[in-house]
Parts: C-alpha cells; sequence; structure tokens
C-alpha cells in the first residue's frame, strides 16, 4: 500500500475556510484510514463520485446511473441483477465459504429536484438535479469496496445493493421485491454527514431516525370579492387559523420528552389580490419517534380539521400517508459496526449521537425484514462551515471516500466472522 501521497493530492482542496481560523492538518484517523488506500483506487473512487455528482437522475429514473454502476461491476467481474429503469442493481461477491448466508452493503442511486449551487467543476450537468444528498459518494464508497472484497474474498458471501428511490418513492421496498434480501442475513448502509468532521463515525443504538408521514389538508370556502369579505369563506384565512392551530399539537399536546415534529412545507391558495380565495390546499409532513405520539398527532390533525370547518363553516378534507418507518439499529449489527469502524479509523474516532435525527430513510424497510446497522460518515473539512443534506450548496470533503469504501469492506468481513451472534435472518 502506498502512504498518504498522491491519494490525498486527488482530493478536494479545503474550500470555504472562514478565514478565522488556521488551517488545520487532516486527523490523524483520516491520514490513518488514507494510508490503507492505495493511490488508484483512491483516484478511482474520486472519479466515480465526481461523475455520479454530475450526472444526477430523480427517483424511479435512475437509468444512466445504473448504467454506469453496471459498467462498473462488469470491470471487476462481479455478477449482477438488474431488471430495469427504476429497480435495483444487486450484484454478488463470492466468499470463501459460500455455504452461509450473505451479508448485505447498501448504497442509494437517485438525487434530488433542484440546482447544484457548489460551484465545483464537478457540478450537475442537468438543470433541475442534483446530489444533494451524498449518494454519489455512497455509490462511489460501495463500488470501492466491491474492488476490495473481490480481490481479497470475505469468508463468507456479500450482496451489494444499488437501489432506486430512497428520497421518493421508498425504492428499498423495490429492492426487497427484487430479491435483495434473498439469503442475507443482516445489512449495513452509511451516510456522509457534516454534523461530523472528516475522520470520525457516528453509530448509534437503537433509534436512528424518526417516522415519517405526509398530509395534504383541502379547504372549500366560498369565493368572492376582495371589497366583500362578508359575503365569502376565506379559505386563506382558514389555512392560516390551522397552520398556527396545528403547532400546538407538538408544543401543548406531546410530552416534550417525546421528539415530535408538525411541518407545513406547501400551501397552495388564490389567484389575485382582490379575489378572496374559494379553495386552498396544505401539504406538511409529520415526525415522530414513539408511536403513541404519532397516533395522537393523527388524531389530533383530524380533530382541528373538524372543528376548523365547523367554526368557518368550510368543506376541510385531510389524507394521512403513511411514510417510512423508523430506522432502529439492531444490538448485535450495531457492535460489528461499531467494531469495524473502529479498525478504519480508531475506537476514539467512533461517536455516538445524542438524540435520533428527525429525519427518515427508507433503511427501515430492510431492518424490517433483517438485522443491520445505518451508520454516519462524518464528510466535513474541518475549515468548512457546517451545510445540511439537501442544500443545493451541500458537498462533501472526499477523503471520507476512502474510510467509507474500508469501512463497508472491513464491516462485511467482521460480520461474516461474529456470524453465529446474528438474530436469525432470511
Amino acid at each position: 500500500m502506498v502512504g498518504l501521497g498522491k491519494c490525498s493530492d486527488s482530493i478536494t482542496k479545503p474550500r470555504g475556510d472562514t478565514g478565522n481560523r488556521m488551517t488545520k492538518n487532516p486527523e490523524a484517523q483520516v491520514v490513518r484510514a488514507l494510508k490503507k488506500v492505495n493511490d488508484p483506487l483512491c483516484e478511482r473512487l474520486v472519479a466515480l463520485r465526481r461523475w455520479f455528482h454530475q450526472h444526477p437522475e430523480l427517483s424511479f429514473q435512475e437509468a444512466e446511473t445504473a448504467e454506469r454502476v453496471i459498467l462498473e461491476l462488469r470491470q471487476l467481474g462481479i455478477a449482477f441483477d438488474y431488471a430495469g429503469v427504476g429497480h435495483a442493481v444487486i450484484a454478488s461477491i463470492d466468499g470463501k465459504d459460500m455455504s452461509i448466508p450473505a451479508i448485505a452493503l447498501r448504497a442509494e442511486m437517485d438525487g434530488l429536484p433542484g440546482d447544484d449551487t457548489t460551484g465545483v467543476p464537478y457540478s450537475s450537468i442537468y438543470p433541475g438535479r442534483m446530489h444533494a444528498c451524498g449518494h454519489c459518494a455512497h455509490m462511489a464508497m460501495l463500488i470501492g469496496a466491491a474492488q476490495l472484497l473481490s480481490k481479497n474474498p470475505a469468508p463468507g458471501p456479500v450482496r451489494l445493493i444499488f437501489q432506486p428511490a430512497e428520497e421518493k418513492g421508498g425504492g428499498a421496498r423495490t429492492a426487497i421485491t427484487d430479491g435483495a434480501l434473498t439469503g442475507v442475513s443482516t445489512i449495513f448502509a452509511g451516510h456522509v454527514t457534516h454534523d461530523f468532521e472528516t475522520g470520525k463515525m457516528m453509530i448509534r443504538d437503537g433509534s436512528v431516525t424518526a417516522q415519517s408521514d405526509r398530509f395534504c389538508i383541502t379547504i372549500r370556502g366560498k369565493g368572492g370579492h376582495g371589497a366583500r369579505p362578508h359575503e365569502a369563506v376565506d379559505a386563506v384565512v382558514i389555512s392560516s387559523f390551522l397552520i398556527a392551530a396545528l403547532q400546538t399539537l407538538v408544543s401543548r399536546e406531546i410530552n416534550p420528552h417525546h421528539a415530535s415534529v408538525v411541518t407545513i412545507g406547501k400551501i397552495r391558495a388564490g389567484s389575485a389580490a382582490n379575489v378572496i380565495a374559494e379553495n386552498a390546499e396544505l401539504i406538511g409532513s409529520i415526525r415522530t419517534l414513539r408511536k403513541d405520539a404519532r397516533q395522537h398527532i393523527h388524531r389530533g390533525l383530524k380533530r382541528m380539521v373538524g372543528a376548523a370547518a365547523e367554526l368557518h363553516n368550510a368543506e376541510i378534507g385531510i389524507r394521512i400517508d403513511e411514510g417510512y418507518p423508523p430506522v432502529v439499529n439492531e444490538p448485535v449489527s450495531t457492535g460489528i459496526a461499531r467494531q469495524a469502524a473502529s479498525d478504519v479509523v480508531g475506537k476514539d474516532a467512533v461517536v455516538s449521537a445524542e438524540y435520533p435525527s428527525m429525519g427518515s430513510e427508507d433503511f427501515s424497510y430492510y431492518l424490517d425484514e433483517i438485522p443491520g446497522c445505518f451508520v454516519r460518515f462524518g464528510a466535513r473539512h474541518p475549515n468548512w462551515e457546517p451545510i445540511p443534506l439537501h442544500s443545493p450548496a451541500f458537498d462533501i470533503d472526499e477523503r471520507v471516500l476512502a474510510i467509507g469504501t474500508l469501512f463497508f469492506d472491513r464491516v462485511a468481513r467482521v460480520a461474516h466472522e461474529r456470524m453465529e451472534g446474528l438474530p436469525d435472518g432470511v
């Protein structure tokens, strides 16, 4: 293996220095990880990630992305199955003992709607599409791990899942239907984040993300002239009443210790300044960690909608669509992930989060079927200001690619070594 040298030269240079801090040398754990990755592989990871970043595709439309993943797998001589656009690319790497269940590793292929504002040379070439959630990095990491695992097989078989539509549509369910978990005992995945600096990994026991639900409230009042409001039933006024009232579901009805969020993210109403709107639509999301809190909020939404209809003499309906379940890491799998992460970045660089994220992740669908663990990779250079996921300006410190590659390679090996400690899988 070659040391830091050229490998570090291929990585993005620090951006966004605030000017009030001295530039720090890479932390010891970053250097430690990079020294384990040879220069050609490091350069390959960066090139792959940048290609994916430049060519984002939306959920269930990942045609070009899947073609590139397949090209990389073919070059490595790795067998795969692919049912076409909107499906998962599922690859299988032989292990030393093919009689035991496989360990699965997962990455997502889809991007997000929006315009990339990173300003880097590898910005998205497609207007209205961007890789603002780091899925470009996850795919590169998994292909890097595939190279390591194909050259030096793990104790048992390894399944690679490149799934569609994590952002919208729950593509994990499609991957499961495609057979991604057949013969698999446990599964691992990870996500880049600016919550931690590069070189750190977050592994949390138990709940990692929240349950997400989506709701749509439709209001039908009575339109009229803006100068004669007494003749109308104003859908905009009713909307404003509901927007304020719904927040009390969390602030006044849910135990403060039970994290919950109700957000109205989209409003449609009105046609002109002097026309009282007859119709309005409120679209929002609910995030909860506890089933009882979730049920209370669902009931409360329906109760408040009914009360508002009576109060304002309007017709108001509500539809609540179930979203992704919470991601809950299984204890044995979490121990395996923690050991693998410690082997890669060092025990001191493996951290936990005090609270679960209120975001959502369709990795939860895999965990409904088999045990597994979801981790996070710190991807913020010490000189960068944190940028949240889904921001059009989100980018990563590309040194994290080597860390993710090594983690995926190592976690598959550790899992097989400790296979007897896992709960029954598929």
